[in-house]
């Protein structure tokens, strides 16, 4: 099982706190600015602070398992346990950007005009703000550590960022121009960027609690390493999954049968050291298959 740096484990552990803390400050302050504007766009951004709330409350979750070894009753970790809680929040996800849906609509066939446009303008501002110091933050670690969590946590708040842009541009038609009709159509696109944002969750979710294998490129990265090691002639059965922030490895390895067993296993120790160096976070598990037992292919 491969082992994290325990100063890049800290740091990425701080990493999860510090989204979690600026998403519950974000939820606080966007529910102050819906309240007082009733703004529709608003409200759609605060549902949109709520996912990535959940997300990072997750993500922390499956961090804290992740950098925990594996037990005698889980002996591939505790990784599933974060597609679960994904599905979970994917499906509340999608409820409430469909009573979102059905809030825009309501706006539309009767509007209502937006309230304190200036303090909504502030709020957002705030929050976009500390949204920035947070992506600055989290793309340091992700620079330091490689964390693929990290970097996926990050993807949720740099999209936010447009989210947020949407509701300010909202608010300042609002103000400036009385144009209050953009109002529940911003809240409207938002509303299905949510829902399509928690579709991609639940396909996430799916595919991992039935082991899909990793995505082409990776596998092609994962090839590319094996085959340019000298004594492999080839590799066999090459299967990948991801549990959480662990991915898996399992590889057939065909090498010259005239190599001493001790020899051969210093091939494999050699290639799962490369794989483990390019993906950090993978666990991989190689057979020996003297040449003469295979045909001389590379077939996966």
């Amino acid at each position: 099982m491969p082992t994290i740096n325990p100063a890049d484990a800290k740091m990425i552990q701080r990493a999860t706190y510090a989204s979690v803390c600026v998403a519950t400050i974000l939820l606080g302050i966007k529910f102050f600015g819906w309240w007082v504007t009733h703004s529709v766009s608003l409200q759609a951004s605060l549902i949109d602070s709520l996912l990535d709330a959940l997300a990072s409350v997750i993500n922390m979750v499956a961090v804290h398992h992740a950098l925990k070894p594996a037990d005698k009753e889980h002996r591939f970790g505790h990784g599933k346990a974060e597609s679960l809680a994904a599905l979970g929040q994917a499906f509340f996800i999608a409820g409430t950007s469909l009573w979102l849906l059905f809030e825009a609509r309501e706006h539309f066939l009767m509007p209502h005009p937006i309230e304190a446009s200036g303090t909504g303008l502030a709020v957002m501002s705030i929050a976009m703000v500390m949204a920035l110091i947070l992506i600055a933050y989290q793309g340091a670690v992700v620079k330091k550590t490689n964390s693929v969590a990290i970097a996926a946590d990050r993807v949720h708040y740099q999209s936010d960022l447009l989210i947020n842009l949407a509701v300010i541009i909202s608010l300042l038609s609002a103000e400036f121009f009385n144009f209050d009709m953009i109002d529940p159509i911003c809240g409207c696109l938002i509303g299905i960027y949510i829902l399509w944002t928690a579709w991609k969750i639940t396909l996430h979710a799916f595919n991992v609690l039935m082991d899909r294998e990793l995505e082409d490129g990776e596998r092609e990265k994962i090839l590319k390493i094996i085959k340019a090691h000298p004594d492999v002639i080839g590799v066999r059965d090459l299967r990948t999954r991801s549990s959480g922030l662990q991915q898996f490895v399992q590889l057939r390895l065909l090498v010259e049968p005239t190599h001493s067993l001790s020899t051969a296993h210093e091939i494999a120790e050699a290639v799962e050291k490369e794989i483990v160096q390019a993906c950090p976070a993978s666990q991989v598990m190689i057979r020996l298959i003297p040449v003469h037992h295979e045909k001389h292919t590379s077939a996966t």
